[in-house]
């Protein structure tokens, strides 16, 4: 697929020429494609509790609230609307779709530290959320139907107020294309756009994790304060007497200024929780053990013969510090490090791959916590 999906060109050439720097229109990325999920598999998910889901309702004819955002677990009485252009958008859809996971994993061009999820949009003719900006790359690619894009790099990014949602209060399209099935539009950061339905159609999303500098920051002191360990305790013994008591006095905040400085941290330590922050699992992902687990000995044959794949949910990354898996460090024998490291590229491996003991002993306990599979 990776011939048509780029549009002819490499990976490497679209990363230099066009990601994060302009957008890019392919005509029958992924030919034939019509989705990966029909559309009464669409609501069963929007009507779960457990996925994330969203239905946004335009109100042409109320001005002072043209947008309605209610979100799921979705009733197939809102599904069924016919008096105002709606959508109904479904995140995380390559938790519970084997075929939308794969379909994710089609864009490890990109490093899979930056891949998020892949988000299905459902609307009828007229449908969508209006025009808006990403602060994230985005990959929207056709499945049924035709939706009309709308984009410009705009300046003007100021919101419409007291919306629920994140709508331009001014937009000037400077380019206007139709999508059929198939085909594809990548959108840098930033860049303003606007999907309309044309009749009933489903658009997928592969989108990107873009943290801000203020959510690391916040993320990793949490992380540190759990690991750091200063000396000391505050003492005074040559305290002077101040003429006001009240003072927070220069010799105490010099005392705990000295004390926090021992507050360090190492290149090796922002590694460590990058792999720990970008493998944790999200709030409302939960993992979901065999019921009738094999026996390690007849799991041991299984993976011999069969070999083995992530679950869609487990985060498995690797950097300078080392493996994570969902949030773990992991401290795998040298020899197991190649066979760990292809196992987090191809996020399988496949029947007689060599494995040490430690290592099929590791398999197994993920086995039984729903971390990874059997091939079928």
């Amino acid at each position: 697929m990776m011939t048509t999906l780029l549009g002819g060109m490499s990976p490497r050439q679209f990363l230099e020429e066009y990601w994060q720097k302009k957008p890019l229109l392919v005509r029958q990325a992924v030919p034939g494609f019509t989705g990966v999920v029909s559309r009464d598999e669409l609501f069963d998910l929007a009507c779960d509790p457990d996925v994330e889901s969203r239905h946004i309702r335009y109100q042409a004819d109320t001005p002072g609230s043209s947008w309605t955002l209610e979100r799921g677990p979705q009733t197939r009485g809102r599904l069924r609307g016919k008096r105002q252009p709606w959508t109904v958008l479904v995140q995380g859809l390559n938790l519970w779709v084997p075929a939308g996971d794969a379909l994710l994993h089609q864009f490890d061009f990109i490093p899979q530290a930056r891949l998020d999820d892949l988000m299905v949009s459902y609307a009828v003719d007229g449908g969508g959320v209006g025009p808006h900006f990403d602060n994230y790359d985005v990959f929207l690619l056709q499945g049924i139907g035709q939706r009309r894009w709308q984009i410009a790099d705009q300046t003007d990014r100021s919101l419409v107020e007291d919306a629920p949602l994140r709508i331009l209060k001014h937009f000037t399209p400077t380019h206007d294309w139709v999508l059929e099935p198939g085909d594809m539009l990548y959108l840098p950061p930033h860049w303003a756009h606007n999907g309309i339905a044309i009749g009933e159609c489903t658009t997928y999303s592969i989108g990107f994790r873009s943290p801000t500098a203020q959510e690391l920051g916040v993320s990793f002191l949490e992380w540190l304060q759990e690991r750091i360990q200063l000396e000391g305790m505050y003492a005074d013994p040559e305290l002077a007497l101040q003429d006001n008591s009240a003072e927070i006095g220069p010799a105490m905040i010099d005392q705990v200024e000295r004390m926090l400085a021992g507050i360090r941290w190492t290149r090796r330590d922002i590694a460590d929780f990058l792999g720990t922050y970008l493998t944790e699992p999200k709030a409302h992902v939960f993992f979901e053990s065999p019921e009738a687990p094999l026996t390690q000995k007849a799991f041991t044959r299984a993976l011999g013969n069969k070999g083995c794949t992530l679950d869609a949910r487990t985060l498995l990354l690797w950097s300078e510090a080392g493996f994570h898996l969902n949030g773990e460090p992991l401290c795998p024998d040298e020899a197991d490090i190649p066979t760990l490291s292809a196992l987090a590229h191809q996020r399988r491996l496949d029947a007689n791959a060599v494995l040490s003991p430690a290592l099929v002993e590791q398999f197994y306990q993920w086995y039984e916590d729903g971390f990874i599979h059997l091939q079928e």
